[in-house]
């Protein structure tokens, strides 16, 4: 009895060790393969990150009869004498940390530096220094163990020097897409650049959020040509999963193969069903064929909750159907006014139209009564009066000809 209940306790022991063991391998998986935060870091041949960032400004020196020479790790090199110092370059970050060919493994490239003598140089960049690194010991033999020393210095002249420097190098990480690149715009990598998500975008950043009346984001996605078809459909997963409403479409959203000359779109519609405190985490992973999947978050505040679409979109129905409504008794009043105008009141021309009489009074008031059209009793009147002034005497003529001159038609 009392073995069946070891081997029952091993067992369960094994189950549970088992479950644990999934459980943070499934953790592990949903880890989004981040930039390095220094820019001392490099992609080996099998296209996987080596991050050197707790070597930055080791020193490494190597003695020689006049002068020697000192390699501070991603910073600078510099050759060190009785006369003084001489910067042989200093590290660039960008595109100076490559995978090497051969036996060596690494190259790191160190520009910049002193310009004496040197002023036409290598690609007019005063002296430089190329550091070819080598995962292990020197080929003579040399720094075994620790950590590690400069195998051999060489000089192509006083202007650009040659050091091969072996080290034990770091454990490889995951392996990347390189070339991959999400963006807010075409061709561009704000998101993911060269198969790693960027800072602010790695995990929930609520300085990162999108504002609650932003309803869509479209992203831009691309890759290497000959290479796109390992992309696949990407997916989602919301926290808190209650109250966030968020839809993929695009042709991204239906895994389209995507290039630098033709970027696929995946729109991100979202809109917030509840008002939330905190900003909800939208966790968008791109499945990659035999790399690792490519992950990204994004935060959206919800500060009120949003109507759905179909919403709005019954809204500008019903506010067309009542503006068609409106437009066609307008014109059925219009008609029916003129129509009983002209065969009741037996009123004729512009004067049939309804509101006429009030716009001509309007507009009277406006402009003054001298201003409006005569109407026909005053012509009538107006040809009775020039009857009679036919035969007044000449002299009252006159004087009215002479007031007509003064005061116009007053």
């Amino acid at each position: 009895m009392r073995s069946e209940g070891c081997h029952l306790k091993a067992s369960l022991l094994d189950y549970l060790l088992i479950l644990v063991t999934a459980v943070v391998l499934q953790g592990l998986g949903t880890v989004a393969v981040a930039v390095p935060r220094s820019k001392c870091y490099a992609l080996d041949n099998s296209s996987r990150i080596v991050d050197f960032s707790s070597w930055i400004g080791l020193p490494f020196e190597y003695e020689d009869k006049d002068s020697d020479l000192v390699i501070r790790f991603c910073k600078d090199v510099e050759r060190r004498s009785q006369m003084g110092y001489v910067d042989f370059g200093r590290f660039d970050g960008f595109n100076g940390f490559v995978a090497g060919s051969g036996h060596v493994d690494f190259v790191q490239g160190f520009y910049n530096g002193d310009l004496l003598k040197c002023e036409d140089s290598y690609d007019k960049r005063g002296r430089t220094a190329q550091v070819n690194i080598i995962c292990g010991n020197c080929s003579n033999g040399q720094c075994k163990g620790g950590f590690g020393c400069i195998c051999r210095v060489t000089y192509e002249s006083s202007c650009r020097a040659f050091v091969e420097l072996a080290i034990p190098c770091e454990k490889p990480g995951p392996r990347v897409f390189e070339g991959f690149t999400v963006g807010f715009n075409p061709r561009s990598s704000e998101i993911v650049y060269n198969g790693m998500t960027q800072i602010g975008f790695e995990m929930s950043h609520h300085e990162f959020s999108f504002r609650t009346e932003q309803i869509n984001v479209a992203l831009y996605i691309s890759a290497i040509a000959s290479v796109s078809t390992l992309v696949r459909k990407p997916s989602f997963k919301v926290s808190p999963e209650k109250g966030l409403n968020v839809k993929l479409s695009g042709s991204g959203a239906t895994g389209s193969p995507p290039t630098t000359l033709s970027p696929t779109v995946l729109i991100v519609d979202w809109r917030c069903e509840k008002a939330h405190s905190m900003p909800f985490e939208v966790n968008i992973t791109i499945p990659i064929e035999g790399y690792e999947p490519v992950q990204f978050f994004l935060t959206k505040m919800c500060e009120y909750r949003q109507d759905q679409g179909g919403d709005s979109a019954r809204g500008w129905a019903t506010f067309g159907v009542i503006s068609c409504i409106f437009i066609v008794a307008s014109a059925l009043f219009c008609c029916g006014g003129f129509i009983y105008k002209t065969r009741v009141e037996r009123v004729h021309g512009i004067d049939a139209l309804p509101g006429m009489t009030i716009l001509s009074a309007c507009l009277e008031t406006v402009s003054g009564a001298g201003q409006s059209y005569p109407r026909a009793e005053d012509l009538n009147g107006g040809f009775t009066n020039e009857a009679s002034w036919e035969h007044h005497p000449a002299a009252a003529q006159g004087t009215r000809t002479t007031s007509e001159r003064k005061y116009g038609s007053i």
